[in-house]
């Protein structure tokens, strides 16, 4: 049994060499780097962020920005999701044209695109109430379940926003193609007018629109690269990467806003819940860096060597993300306490010394979860008669429905924070939004996968 996850880690390897071989010259390797940077930083910036401690009355810990002052600039190199939406931006304006081109239409991009994302989301979902129901049976406390479950769902926080924007992109491409970068810089002030209204009693819950206004603007600077519209040339990125250093350190240091880039508890504004003009500074810093950065990485991605990696982590991009926490959960439970991770003081030398083993367990345990779940993703694929143009107001308000249910669903779960939810570990309505989301877009996929039935 130990040595089936190693089987099948390397038939995942030698796939992506398969697959890295028969690269068309035309793809931009570049994007899918990025993508794969992206998410490693998040995934280690997450591990990095948390302490534990454990004692008699069991585990304890929160998040290291709360506790250490010093960690809170790094933030400004681990908070990479603004690079996540850039490239989300470049890669479905390219993939709807593609669609289009095709004979598609922007239902059947919707319903074809969901599929990629919430195929292994709907696993890890299954996993965690499966799981919890399973720890509850031999007697697990219920506090404790209900911590395990919390710190298990916080990467699908994120898929309620990026979901939303991906819904969204055929209308906004549409709004690109007529109006370029006006759209963003207009997204940007409607965001400047949200913090503003955040510190306004008179105007609550204005300011939360920004969860959305603020991934938008990003994700429409991703349509701007796809379309040239925001070349990658050093005389315009090295201009932009500048300009978003030196307003991040303005808004941040002289200004009203937190230096920290990921939100922790305590503060007053955190930049991230919503995003505020701050983060979208540091978006355009990375944006400009990425754009410089493109010549040369392109040429190193075609070597085969690195290109295989790149293409290995993208095939398992979304099980590395969704499962990262859960490895964190395993590895608290199974080191803490114990002499390889003992208390340290939180910040301490002796804290940051246990990082290293703390990390490679954590990504021991993390490959250990792809090599299991993986393969959910990775049978996502495009077949035969899969979902080109979908026809019809009942199927298309039927694809609304399921992804507004799906987003209904994945929003409750991040409303519902920590603490025990009942047996299944996570809320009634959450189960029941989300699952049910998810078979009505499944339904119309299927119905519209099989043109033989027409």
């Amino acid at each position: 049994m130990a040595a089936h996850p190693v089987r099948v880690a390397r038939r995942m390897m030698r796939r992506a060499r398969r697959l890295a071989e028969r690269t068309p010259p035309q793809r931009e390797r570049y994007v899918d780097l990025l993508r794969a940077v992206a998410i490693t930083a998040v995934v280690i910036g997450h591990w990095l962020s948390i302490y534990v401690t454990h004692d008699g009355r069991g585990f304890h810990g929160g998040s290291i920005l709360e506790v250490a002052s010093w960690t809170r600039p790094l933030t400004w190199l681990f908070q990479v999701m603004p690079l996540f939406f850039l490239v989300g931006g470049f890669v479905n304006a390219a993939s709807l044209a593609s669609h289009r081109g095709r004979g598609g239409n922007a239902t059947g991009w919707v319903l074809s695109r969901t599929a990629r994302l919430l195929r292994p989301t709907t696993v890890l979902l299954g996993g965690m109430v499966v799981a919890a129901l399973t720890a509850g049976v031999l007697g697990t406390e219920p506090a404790l379940i209900g911590e395990a479950v919390w710190l298990t769902s916080i990467p699908l926080w994120f898929l309620v926003a990026y979901i939303a924007v991906m819904v969204l992109t055929p209308p906004m491409y549409a709004l690109h193609r007529r109006a370029g970068l006006a759209v963003p810089i207009v997204l940007t002030a409607l965001v400047g007018g949200g913090d503003l209204a955040r510190l306004v009693p008179a105007v609550p819950y204005v300011g939360q629109a920004n969860f959305l206004l603020g991934w938008l603007a990003v994700h429409q600077l991703g349509f701007a690269w796809q379309d040239g519209r925001l070349p990658s040339r050093r005389s315009v990125a090295l201009p932009m990467a500048a300009a978003g250093s030196v307003a991040l350190v303005l808004l941040t240091v002289v200004g009203p806003y937190p230096v920290s880039m990921v939100g922790f508890g305590g503060e007053k504004v955190q930049n991230t819940s919503p995003p505020t003009l701050a983060l979208l500074a540091l978006a355009v810093t990375q944006a400009g860096v990425a754009l410089w950065m493109r010549d040369r990485g392109d040429r190193w991605l075609r070597r085969l060597g690195p290109w295989t990696v790149v293409v290995a982590v993208n095939s398992v991009i979304m099980t590395l993300f969704l499962w990262h926490m859960t490895a964190v959960v395993i590895g608290v439970l199974a080191l803490y306490g114990t002499a390889v991770m003992p208390n340290a003081t939180p910040g301490s030398a002796l804290w940051v010394l246990l990082r290293v083993p703390w990390l490679a367990c954590l990504a021991l345990i993390l490959a250990l979860l792809v090599a299991v779940f993986g393969r959910f993703e990775q049978r996502t694929r495009p077949r035969a008669g899969s979902v080109s143009a979908v026809r019809g107001v009942l199927p298309t308000a039927l694809t609304v429905a399921g992804a507004g249910a799906v987003l209904a669903g994945l929003l409750a779960l991040a409303l519902a924070g920590p603490g025990y939810h009942g047996p299944a570990g996570l809320p009634v309505r959450v189960l029941v939004a989300y699952f049910g989301g998810v078979a009505v877009l499944g339904l119309v996929r299927w119905r519209y996968s099989h043109p033989a039935q027409e």
